[in-house]
């Protein structure tokens, strides 16, 4: 088992950068593939980014791209997601969410995360 614990959401203009935080504790000697998820109000949860358990690759959304990164430190089992360039259709619940992949691969699917944070909301104002 793996516990994920979101920080750092909040209100905010368009435009404006945050930054999301993720520590993970329990199992965290498995090599999981890490990602953050959101889901808009009256929308289905949709995939936003996904690193791999070394750190070495990175997968984003499109809607995403170029303005989002997400990062590791396996030594202090965090993840984050720095978000710049925000807009109000960034809008959403933020999970963190972890899938075993033994090490390998990104995982884009979000029925393929095993465990989850309690999500952090994040609010876009235009």
């Amino acid at each position: 088992q793996v516990h994920l614990v979101e920080s750092g959401g909040g209100l905010l203009q368009a435009g404006r950068s945050l930054r999301l935080s993720c520590a993970a504790s329990g199992r965290t000697s498995s090599r999981y593939a890490m990602g953050w998820l959101r889901q808009a109000p009256g929308k289905e949860r949709d995939f936003v980014a996904s690193i791999i358990w070394s750190g070495g690759a990175t997968y984003y959304s499109d809607s995403v791209k170029g303005r989002f990164t997400i990062t590791r430190d396996n030594a202090k089992n965090t993840v984050i997601l720095q978000m710049n360039s925000l807009k109000p259709e960034d809008t959403g619940v933020y999970y963190c969410a972890a899938a075993d992949t033994r090490g390998w691969g990104i995982v884009t699917r979000v029925d393929e995360y095993q465990y989850w944070g309690q999500g952090t909301q994040v609010t876009v104002s235009s």
